[in-house]
């Protein structure tokens, strides 16, 4: 038999919420938490040391092709890939703004990955700037 780990109040009290949801509804947290797990400044975890020589290798975009029936998770993730110079966490509220009216308002999955192109292609159009102007 395999020892079955005991789920803590969070973990029970989220499988209430999720049992009590209609499917769609579920869909929706689903997608949701796969976002929250695609990126954000908390998961990485590498040293700063690692972080700032990675980070100087990687100063010009990896553009990849975009694909046809791509979701708004896939863009956000081959977003970070084409962008890597580029800090997650100055960016999570703009994402997952995008994010929630894709998920939640029903907004369409190609206008999404559109405005987060832009954005990721704006944030990157700033960074380069601000590196230029440094002495």
């Amino acid at each position: 038999m395999i020892p079955m780990e005991r789920a803590s109040p969070e973990e029970r009290r989220l499988l209430k919420l999720f049992r009590a949801l209609e499917p769609q509804d579920r869909a929706t947290l689903l997608a949701f938490a796969q976002f929250l797990m695609a990126g954000g400044a908390a998961n990485d975890t590498r040293p700063s040391n690692q972080k700032d020589e990675t980070d100087a290798l990687a100063q010009q975009p990896r553009p990849e092709p975009r694909p046809q029936d791509e979701s708004v998770i896939a863009a956000i993730k081959r977003l970070r890939r084409v962008y890597p110079m580029l800090d997650p966490g100055e960016m999570l509220h703009e994402t997952s703004s995008l994010m929630a009216a894709h998920v939640l308002q029903g907004r369409d999955a190609g206008a999404v990955i559109d405005e987060l192109e832009y954005l990721f292609s704006a944030h990157y159009e700033a960074l380069s700037k601000s590196d230029a102007q440094e002495p």
